[in-house]
């Protein structure tokens, strides 16, 4: 297993993880915002207009409203980068890393905008009526590439297990036994049934579900990040100044935080940015491909607003929060993850510059520090060695060594390149950094509402998570519609409630990393096909512009 887990990681760095395929997705968007002339910034005003209904015309073809297609397409990237997705970039990243995943978010809307013009004008209808769209129609119908659109496809259903599914109902599952204490076996047979109630049904009872869904997560969130940011609001002038000062200068140690460069920062936040949004990755175009309209740039309009909600508005929330609160650098009590903890060989302390320079460059290319091999002798809890616990990027304090029982623990321990002993029925507290959903939780408890705060994230979380898997499903579907025809609709609907049930109570780190993999094997023919069509995009805008100042002399759209 542990050779499939190298390999799988070894791939997604040069894919997905990569520098090229960064470079790639942003390079799209940059070039899409001047090729189109800023739409992002020129069309905001009448993408809110269509959303409304203005431009709908009766008789119009598609299963969904406007409004019913940008739910869905939200519930699936509104989702656990919203609320671990910030935390883990900032944790990495410092605050400059919430400035570049708010860039990527500005270049995605124009990408999104492009993408689900160009799926939604090449849509088909299926077999039983349904309307199935996105990139790998126009891959099949315009440029004339069926064995990409199979790849593409093939991709969609594998990452609406690795991103839509698996990884969201463990989130889940964890975030509630954490706070509630519920057995997560529970907590996923039922929300397995919810689901199944909930993606059976179609499209057309998806969106019911969303279009409710959706709002009251975001009100719900909204409150509780306004809440902490307002009950800390000495520091959210002190927080803008570092998310901008720190984009030139890279963040200095500071607290448990060892520091980041500038390019790591921007790696980091673009990186969760796009994980964020999805922009570019091909996913939203599905679901606005059911949208009912007889112009595709009017779909595609709406879909431009999908990154400014996402990650402009609620990532922004998140991000402030963090900051606002200090706790994205200070260290807190918790119990300590095995993925995220190593054994270093001799004292490091964070009083000694020269041992913050030493572990930055750890950090960053693996370099200065040695791996601790050998037997540790604890006595009562206590590490009796010369040893370094480094958890979540920090250096660790007060640290016990704890027995299954909850006790602390006296005897020795087997460790190996850093690594606790397998065959250690063990594990380790004490304060350090961390991140993900309990920074997150951590920030929401600095705020009036106290220990509450945690609440609001992991019911936020639960809806967040819960909407992602519904929207995913459909994307699924409509893969699985693509390849092997509606027949088998059915089917995949039962593999991903069952793997949604299963994922409950088990590890899927796997999972994630595989996800990774599909994603960018999904957004690069996405991309590819986008770009090729750039003059189509043109004639396009130039059609619906003409249609719109015919209809509303009165409310011309500029050119």
């Amino acid at each position: 297993m542990q050779k499939l887990t190298d390999a799988l990681i070894f791939i997604d760095g040069h894919i997905g993880g990569s520098f090229w395929f960064v470079l790639l997705l942003l390079g799209t968007g940059l070039f899409f915002t001047f090729y189109l002339k800023f739409p992002q910034i020129r069309f905001f005003s009448l993408a809110l207009k269509i959303v409304k209904g203005k431009f709908d015309r009766k008789g119009d073809k598609g299963d969904t409203s406007h409004f019913q297609a940008l739910t869905t397409a939200l519930s699936g990237t509104v989702g656990t980068g919203n609320i671990a997705g910030v935390a883990l970039a900032i944790h990495l990243g410092g605050p400059a890393a919430l400035f570049w995943m708010l860039v990527t978010a500005f270049l995605g809307m124009t990408t999104k905008f492009v993408e689900v013009t160009l799926s939604h004008k090449y849509r088909e209808t299926a077999a039983d009526g349904t309307i199935s769209g996105g990139p790998m129609y126009f891959m099949k119908n315009r440029l004339k590439l069926p064995w990409l659109a199979a790849i593409f496809a093939l991709a969609t259903i594998f990452s609406s297990f690795g991103t839509g599914n698996l990884p969201q109902i463990n989130s889940i599952s964890n975030s509630v036994y954490a706070t509630f204490g519920i057995n997560k076996i529970l907590t996923g047979a039922i929300l397995s049934v919810l689901l199944a109630f909930v993606i059976i049904g179609g499209i057309k009872r998806i969106a019911k579900v969303t279009v409710r869904l959706v709002p009251t997560m975001a009100i719900i969130y909204f409150v509780g990040a306004l809440s902490v940011i307002a009950f800390n609001y000495e520091n959210i002038i002190p927080s803008l100044v570092a998310i901008i000062g720190d984009v030139f200068t890279g963040t200095a140690a500071t607290g448990g935080f060892l520091g980041a460069g500038i390019a790591f920062a921007f790696n980091r936040g673009v990186n969760r940015g796009l994980f964020s949004n999805e922009a570019g990755q091909g996913s939203a175009p599905i679901a606005h491909a059911a949208a009912r309209a007889h112009e595709p740039v009017s779909e595609g309009l709406v879909a431009l607003l999908e990154p400014f909600i996402d990650t402009i508005i609620i990532c922004t929330l998140t991000g402030l929060t963090l900051l606002a609160s200090g706790v994205w650098s200070e260290k807190i009590d918790n119990r300590f993850q095995d993925a995220d903890m190593v054994i270093l060989s001799g004292y490091y302390s964070e009083e000694n510059h020269e041992n913050v320079k030493a572990l930055n460059r750890y950090l960053l290319k693996g370099e200065d520090v040695v791996h601790y091999t050998g037997v540790l002798e604890v006595v009562q809890g206590e590490i009796q060695n010369s040893v370094t616990v480094f958890h979540a990027r920090s250096v660790a304090e007060n640290v016990q060594v704890m027995s299954a029982n909850n006790t602390p623990f006296t005897g020795s321990v087997d460790v190996a390149n850093g690594r606790l002993s397998r065959n250690e029925n063990l594990y380790l507290q004490g304060q350090s950094l961390i991140h993900s959903a309990p920074l997150t939780a951590e920030a929401f408890s600095r705020s009036w509402f106290g220990d509450w705060g945690k609440y609001i994230v992991t019911i936020g979380l639960l809806l967040f998570a819960f909407s992602t898997a519904i929207s995913w499903s459909y994307y699924g579907d409509r893969a699985v519609t693509y390849l092997f025809g509606i027949k088998y609709v059915m089917l995949y609907r039962l593999l991903y409630v069952l793997g949604f049930f299963f994922a409950a109570f088990v590890d899927t780190t796997l999972v994630w990393i595989f996800s990774g993999i599909t994603i960018a094997l999904m957004t690069i023919p996405n991309l590819i096909g986008i770009l090729a069509l750039r003059k189509e995009m043109k004639t396009e805008i130039k059609s619906f512009r003409d249609e719109w100042n015919s209809t509303f002399p009165d409310d011309k759209m500029k050119s």
